[in-house]
C-alpha cells in the first residue's frame, strides 16, 4: 500500500468514531405518490417539447434565428468552399513539360597544370538550354571554363551524348555558346527579363551535383532584381535575378523559367553562405548575342578602345576627391579606336552613356552587348571639373585586342 493509500484508511479509522448509525427513514405513502407524479410530468412534457420541436422549429426558427443543423439533406443549401493552398502545384509541372526537352547537360574536359604531377585532366558538369533547332546552345562561360576545354559534350533529353564546340564565350557576363551538329532540336521560349515581379513564379532545371541528380527541377520566387555581386576588387557581375529556387554546383547554364515556362534568366551562382540566394543572369543581356548567332552564326562584340578603373575605386585607394563618386577613370586610351577618334583623353571620367549612368567598368564593358558595329552613342565626360559630351562610334573587336 502507498503512504497516501494507508495514511487515508487510518485517517478513516481514526475519524470513524465521530460518526453515529444514520437514522433509518420511513417512507410515507404520501411520498411514494408524489415521487411518480414528477416521474409522470416530466415524460408528458419532454413529448410536448419534441413535438414542438419537430414540426415548429423547421417551421419558425431554423434559417431565422438558428442555423440549420449539420446533417446530411439534400433539401437544405449548402455553401461548399474549395481552398487551393498553393496555385502553383499545377503550373509548376506544365511549365516543366514545356521547357524540359529543350535542357541538355555539358560535361567539360579540362588540361589542369599540377606542380608535382604535371599535366592532369579535369572535369565539369554544367547545364544549358537550346535557344535554336540548328543546335546552338546558351551556357555560362564558367561552365566550359571559359572557353579553355580539352573537350565538350551535351547530353540531350532524349540521352543523345554528342561533342559540341564552343563559338563564343565571355567571363565578364558568364555567358557561352557551344554548339552541336544535331538538327531539328527542341527550343527554349524566351521570355522578357524587364518585365518579371519580385513574388513571382521562378522554376529552375539542372543536374545539382553531377549527372546523378540530372534535370532536377526546384521552384521559388523572384526574390529581387537588379543585384549586384563582387566577384573581386575589381570585377563585379550586375543586374542579376535573385530567386529562392535552389541553384546548386551543376545548375550554372540552366534556365531559370517564369510561370509559362519562358527562360527569363540563366542561372548562374549561389551565395555559399546563405540558403535561398541563388542568382540568374536576365535573358535580356543574353538575347542581342544569340540573335546574332541565329543570324549570322557568329556574334560581332564592338570596343570602346580604353583601359579604366572604377571611380569607386579609386577614391577608397586614393584617397582622393573627383567631385563625383561613381563612373569610370579613363586611364589608357588605344590607337584609332572609337574613343580616341571621338576626342576622349586619358584622365576624363566616363558618367554616362547614351543617357545612362556609368556606375563602373564592368557595368560600361557589359553594356557594349547591346550594339553593333557603327552604331553611334552620346557619351558624357567630366574633364577639369567640366561636363562634355562626344559622340563616339562603335567599331567591331580587333582580334588582337
Amino acid at each position: 500500500m502507498s503512504f497516501d493509500e494507508h495514511d487515508f484508511h487510518k485517517e478513516e479509522n481514526d475519524s470513524s468514531k465521530y460518526y453515529i448509525n444514520p437514522p433509518k427513514y420511513t417512507y410515507s405513502k404520501k411520498n411514494t405518490t408524489s415521487f411518480f407524479k414528477i416521474i409522470l410530468v416530466s415524460v408528458v412534457s419532454a413529448l410536448i417539447g419534441g413535438i414542438l420541436t419537430a414540426y415548429l422549429a423547421p417551421m419558425y426558427l431554423y434559417g431565422k434565428y438558428i442555423p440549420y443543423p449539420n446533417v446530411n439533406n439534400n433539401n437544405i443549401p449548402q455553401n461548399i468552399e474549395i481552398v487551393t493552398k498553393n496555385e502553383n502545384v499545377s503550373v509548376i509541372p506544365t511549365v516543366v513539360k514545356k521547357a524540359m526537352p529543350s535542357v541538355v547537360g555539358i560535361t567539360t574536359v579540362t588540361l589542369q597544370r599540377d606542380f608535382f604531377f604535371g599535366v592532369r585532366k579535369g572535369q565539369g558538369v554544367g547545364t544549358g538550354v537550346i535557344v535554336d533547332p540548328r543546335g546552338y546552345i546558351l551556357t555560362n562561360s564558367h561552365v566550359v571554363n571559359d572557353g579553355q576545354t580539352e573537350e565538350v559534350k551535351v547530353l540531350l533529353d532524349d540521352g543523345k551524348d554528342l561533342k559540341a564546340k564552343v563559338l563564343w564565350n565571355d567571363p565578364l557576363l558568364d555567358l557561352a555558346i557551344v554548339k552541336i551538329s544535331e538538327k531539328n532540336l527542341p527550343v527554349a521560349e524566351l521570355g522578357n527579363s524587364d518585365e518579371i515581379q519580385v513574388g513571382q513564379l521562378a522554376v529552375a532545371i539542372g543536374n545539382p551535383l553531377g549527372l546523378a541528380f540530372e534535370r532536377t527541377v526546384t521552384s521559388g520566387i523572384i526574390s529581387g532584381l537588379e543585384r549586384r555581386i563582387e566577384i573581386n576588387e575589381f570585377q563585379s557581375i550586375d543586374g542579376l535575378i535573385q530567386t529562392d529556387a535552389s541553384i546548386n554546383p551543376g545548375n550554372s547554364g540552366g534556365p531559370l523559367l517564369d510561370e509559362k515556362g519562358r527562360v527569363v534568366g540563366i542561372n548562374t551562382v549561389k551565395i555559399q553562405t546563405g540558403e535561398g540566394l541563388g542568382f540568374a543572369i536576365p535573358i535580356n543581356i543574353a538575347k542581342p548575342i544569340v540573335d546574332e548567332f541565329i543570324k549570322r552564326g557568329e556574334f560581332t562584340k564592338v570596343y570602346l578602345g580604353i583601359k579604366g578603373i572604377d571611380v569607386g575605386y579609386y577614391i577608397r585607394n586614393y584617397q582622393n576627391d573627383l567631385g563625383v563618386n561613381q563612373g569610370v577613370i579613363v586611364m589608357e586610351v588605344f590607337p584609332k579606336s572609337p574613343i580616341e577618334e571621338a576626342g576622349i583623353k586619358k584622365g576624363d571620367i566616363i558618367l554616362s552613356m547614351n543617357g545612362q549612368k556609368v556606375e563602373g567598368m564592368t557595368q560600361l564593358m557589359r553594356s557594349l552587348y547591346r550594339y553593333r558595329p557603327n552604331d553611334k552613342v552620346k557619351i558624357e565626360v567630366l574633364r577639369d571639373q567640366k561636363n562634355l559630351e562626344y559622340e563616339v562610334t562603335f567599331k567591331a573587336t580587333p582580334k588582337t585586342y
